[in-house]
């Protein structure tokens, strides 16, 4: 059965959520099959997959083939895609042709914007146009040029009250979800209690609403991967001897057999 924005909504408090991301048909079928509630075709496609350092790189062209890619690779899950960097903050019009091709052409059932406060009118526009967006906050890797780098949010009692109030700003707004990123754990935890949509964690704390990971730390399939990360298989390991095998069988003529 199809999973829908009203699907997780209805999760809250009840059955924790599960996302995952993918950037191909292959990845979005295995989540899928595996019964993930949300795959995410994040802009972690840029330094996850396509070699960029960042995720500043990714460009709309790039969410768009991404997208499309994972929407055919997908049954169930919902289908949520990022918004690359700087396409939040043209113009309103530039954003809604752009999220509208996200979800029209691609096949996205949803899109995350990163922001607070800030993003709350636009958010409120597009959801009134018709688009579930899930909002952002906490660590927003879009920003990593200006912050100089990675680090949690919230530990502050100043942080921790801007971002609470971002929270509510962006559930006013009309946002289904939030996701918080390498957000102290107890403002998570009390982010999660202050508002009624679902909180979607990575890097902050058990008591989200749900939990996100990238499929390669999933999988272990990333060299230095954050230190929150759980990994679940060592796949590094497991494709470089099979590659390994390959082409010593080829070298030596025991593949083909015959």
């Amino acid at each position: 059965m199809k999973t829908t924005v009203k699907t997780i909504s209805a999760k809250k408090g009840v059955e924790k959520i599960s996302m995952i991301t993918a950037y191909d048909a292959m990845f979005a079928s295995l989540a899928d099959r595996a019964g993930a509630d949300i795959i995410l075709v994040g802009d972690s496609v840029g330094n996850t997959v396509l070699g960029y350092k960042s995720t500043v790189a990714v460009t709309m062209s790039m969410m768009l083939h991404h997208t499309s890619a994972v929407a055919r690779g997908t049954e169930n899950a919902l289908i949520l895609a990022d918004v690359p960097f700087g396409v939040a903050h043209q113009s309103f019009d530039k954003l809604l042709e752009n999220v509208s091709a996200l979800v029209q052409v691609a096949g996205a059932d949803a899109v995350k914007i990163e922001g607070g406060q800030a993003m709350a009118e636009k958010i409120n526009k597009l959801t009134n146009a018709g688009i579930a967006v899930m909002a952002h906050i906490g660590l927003e890797p879009q920003q990593v040029l200006k912050l100089g780098g990675y680090r949690k949010f919230g530990k502050t009692d100043a942080e921790k009250q801007q971002l609470l109030a971002d929270a509510k700003a962006l559930e006013q707004a009309g946002a289904f979800a939030l996701l918080l990123e390498m957000t102290d754990a107890e403002t998570a935890k009390e982010i999660t209690q202050a508002v009624s949509i679902p909180t979607i964690g990575i890097g902050s704390g058990v008591n989200c609403d749900g939990q996100v990971l990238v499929c390669a730390d999933i999988l272990g399939l990333t060299k230095n991967p954050p230190k929150f990360v759980k990994q679940y298989a060592n796949l590094d390991k497991i494709i470089t001897e099979a590659y390994t095998s390959y082409i010593n069988d080829v070298k030596s003529s025991k593949f083909p057999e015959k």
